[in-house]
């Protein structure tokens, strides 16, 4: 079991900066996100796109955000459960909690932040015959959490945005056969990305089906073929291991419904002193959270980190002393 001081639902933006927050007060902290890499909907959807209004930086592209982000909690040290959702909390007697996830993943802390943004993504499905038949290891995934599950197999990606654009390109050393299907003639993804992938349908590393899409799957109790509709409506079936639909992901509520916790039109409602929940030692911050007057702006929910972090110190340590020090005075590694 992991035992940290906070954990915090969501490694977006301000996931991440609350582990900063924080860390200033020499809290320790374990984040879980539903997704495999940290960065939330900017390293997952729209990892390209500039932010314009993130105080000293005029421009940003979301990535480097999320890399500057991580480099800046780097000396607290916080640990990482991604790809798994939380399903699950459980109050202890002594008003600790165990935080369960879907992988069985446990994790016992003092207070917990909900930092998940929309909400947990779940990914948006193609009407494809056959899917949910092979799901759950049988040859459908969602998402690439570990890329040797698929070396030197036969895989079809299915998409037209970054990740569709990045995974075609990384797995192209990784499988034996990469076919990458898109029901247009042109790319969403970065222009650099397309023109990589251009080149390796070119040299015959990997095969690109434009026009096209993916309609059916068939197998016998495992995924074997995937049918592709061309332009002309002529449908084939490829050999597969496995198909990989990469259409984006739906924000979701998901399990937090389920906490006991004071819910407004799909928003957690908090207090403003320390976005605390009607639950005790259960905080919010980020676009998950609701109070008059919030904006959803990542720079509010670092300002929410702030509060967040000096409310979890005091539910966490009731009877402690917080001695909190401007950073310009003795610098991240005074604390």
């Amino acid at each position: 079991m992991i035992t940290t001081d906070i954990c915090i639902v969501g490694a977006g933006p301000v996931g991440l900066f609350a582990v900063f927050e924080a860390g200033l007060l020499k809290m320790r902290c374990h984040l879980i996100d539903a997704l495999p890499q940290v960065g939330g909907q900017l390293s997952e959807i729209y990892p390209h796109k500039p932010i314009y209004d993130i105080p000293g930086y005029p421009t940003v592209k979301a990535q480097e955000l999320i890399d500057n982000l991580m480099l800046q909690i780097d000396p607290f040290k916080p640990t990482f459960t991604l790809g798994e959702r939380v399903d699950e909390i459980q109050r202890q007697e002594d008003n600790t909690f165990i935080v369960k996830t879907n992988e069985n993943t446990e994790v016992h802390c003092k207070a917990i932040c909900i930092a998940g943004g929309l909400g947990c993504f779940e990914p948006r499905k193609p009407v494809v015959e056959g899917l949910e038949s092979f799901e759950n290891g049988k040859g459908i995934a969602y998402m690439v959490k570990d890329p040797e599950h698929f070396r030197d197999k036969k895989i079809v990606l299915a998409g037209g945005g970054d990740s569709a654009l990045d995974w075609t390109i990384f797995l192209a050393d990784v499988a034996k056969e990469v076919t990458l299907v898109h029901r247009g003639d042109s790319f969403r993804g970065a222009p650099a990305s397309a023109d990589k992938v251009a080149k390796l349908a070119q040299e015959g590393k990997i095969n690109l089906l434009l026009k096209s899409n993916v309609v059916k799957v068939s197998g016998n109790g495992v995924l074997k073929e995937v049918h592709i509709e061309d332009a002309a409506k002529v449908t084939t079936p490829i050999e597969a291991d496995n198909l990989i639909p990469l259409f984006g992901l739906s924000p979701k509520l998901g399990p937090i419904a389920d906490w006991g916790l004071d819910i407004d039109k799909a928003a957690i409602v908090v207090d403003r002193d320390s976005y605390s929940t009607n639950v005790p030692g259960i905080f919010a911050i980020g676009d998950i959270n609701t109070y008059n007057g919030k904006l959803k702006l990542i720079l509010c929910g670092f300002h929410e980190a702030a509060l967040m972090s000096h409310g979890a110190f005091k539910y966490a340590y009731p009877d402690a002393h917080l001695s909190f020090k401007y950073t310009t005075v003795n610098g991240i590694h005074g604390f």
